[in-house]
């Protein structure tokens, strides 16, 4: 898969971030797409890790580049690491259809990967009738959602008021 990606990407021009160094900033707007070629990356949300990746051909910037939001985390250099760049990223995607296939694969992995979390929280959790008993409805939102638009919210955060906005 990821000699795929990195084929497709052969185009697109080179970056290299230094150790320690921010590929992407969580709440700004890049308006990029990065593909690791090589190195490693941690992906931060807040102050917590919640990932690292160093194989070849991860995508860093893409849920914000096909929402047209904010990045959802920062994504920071290990190591050295190179990246091609897409300047562009929806206009690469309908350029390169096998890359972005490769990219519809990982994300939907990632929709079934947590929907199977939830369902699984959900079992564990079907008896209570506090807080935790949102996860009925957080998974009939992540599989039935069809509005193009949408505001994410916890009891931390709560979704924002539409009439603010």
């Amino acid at each position: 898969m990821s000699a795929a990606i990195l084929d497709g990407c052969g185009a697109l021009p080179l970056r290299t971030f230094a150790a320690g160094e921010t590929v992407l900033a969580e709440g700004t707007r890049s308006g990029k797409l990065y593909v690791l070629v090589s190195g490693s990356v941690e992906t931060v949300k807040g102050d917590v890790q919640i990932n690292t990746a160093g194989e070849p051909g991860a995508f860093f910037g893409e849920v914000a580049a096909l929402l047209d939001a904010p990045h959802t985390a920062t994504v920071r250099a290990l190591e050295p690491s190179t990246f091609h760049v897409a300047d562009d990223p929806l206009a690469f995607m309908r350029s390169t259809p096998e890359v972005t296939l490769q990219l519809a694969r990982l994300l939907a992995r990632r929709l079934h990967f947590l929907t199977t979390y939830l369902v699984d929280v959900k079992h564990q959790f079907q008896d209570q009738t506090d807080h935790l008993a949102m996860v009925d409805d957080v998974l009939e939102s992540l599989l039935h959602h069809h509005d193009h638009e949408s505001s994410p919210g916890s009891d931390r955060c709560p979704d924002p008021d539409p009439t603010t906005e």
